[in-house]
């Protein structure tokens, strides 16, 4: 299995399950149940298990900031629909733009 495809927290598991170290120890370690790491560990291992993908490299909130400018919205009109304030809504727009313009 290519590691690169995992999660960091899977990568790190799986290398300690490889290592020798129990189940218990490495739930100890994180601060999970043992079911928890089963659970991880199994998972990891299923064939076709990938992170991420390159395809969209913008987070939801990122996405939804930019459909809703892109249609007009202000900032003052977007942030209460999140929760949040216009300069927040500002900085994720600045930030997402610029995360599309290194592609």
């Amino acid at each position: 299995m290519e590691m690169t495809a995992l999660r960091p927290m899977e990568r790190r598991i799986l290398r300690l399950v490889d290592a020798g170290v129990d189940d218990v120890e490495i739930a100890g370690r994180f601060r999970r149940s043992p079911e928890f790491i089963g659970r991880v560990i199994e998972l990891a291992r299923l064939p076709g298990r990938v992170a991420s993908t390159d395809s969209q490299p913008l987070r939801p909130v990122e996405r939804c900031i930019l459909s809703w400018r892109d249609q007009g919205a202000g900032y003052a009109e977007i942030a209460p629909r999140l929760r949040r304030t216009p300069d927040f809504v500002e900085r994720v727009e600045s930030l997402a733009r610029y995360k599309l313009s290194t592609r």
